[in-house]
């Protein structure tokens, strides 16, 4: 399974989120993908086997991934001060990936009904959720 984690700013969501799938899923490959070079190099250093920066990088990489993982912001064109550019949206609402969109309550988008947990619980609840989707996955055919 080719997991894709998505991240802006500082990385410090999406280095958590590689470091756990890390320990927690360690057949899986880890694919980070940063909007800006410290976002990529904090993933990348957390564990990434590939890394990569900016638009296109977030385009290519949500037509390889199986599964994507990222704030929900990811998804909101402007959205992470403005990190997030309409074709990443894009890519990340259209791929055939499954996703998992964590729901962190601040950059003026708030989850209605979603309580406000810490970034550490909801990250583990991530975990949890790949876990569970991993398991269901169909084992490939010899």
């Amino acid at each position: 399974m080719t997991v894709l984690v998505i991240d802006a700013q500082g990385g410090g969501v999406g280095r958590q989120l590689v470091s756990a799938i890390r320990q927690e899923l360690p057949t899986a490959k880890v694919l980070a993908v940063g909007t800006n070079s410290a976002a990529t190099a904090a993933m990348l250093k957390a564990g990434a086997h590939q890394a990569a920066t900016g638009e296109n990088s977030v385009i290519v990489a949500c037509r390889q991934a199986d599964l994507i993982v990222a704030p929900i912001g990811a998804v909101i064109a402007d959205s992470m001060l403005g990190e997030i550019t309409p074709k990443m949206a894009a890519a990340v609402a259209q791929s055939a990936a499954k996703r998992i969109l964590i729901p962190f309550n601040h950059c003026d988008n708030i989850i209605v009904g979603v309580p406000d947990f810490s970034p550490s619980a909801l990250i583990k609840m991530a975990i949890e959720e790949i876990k569970l989707m991993e398991k269901a996955q169909p084992s490939p055919s010899m």
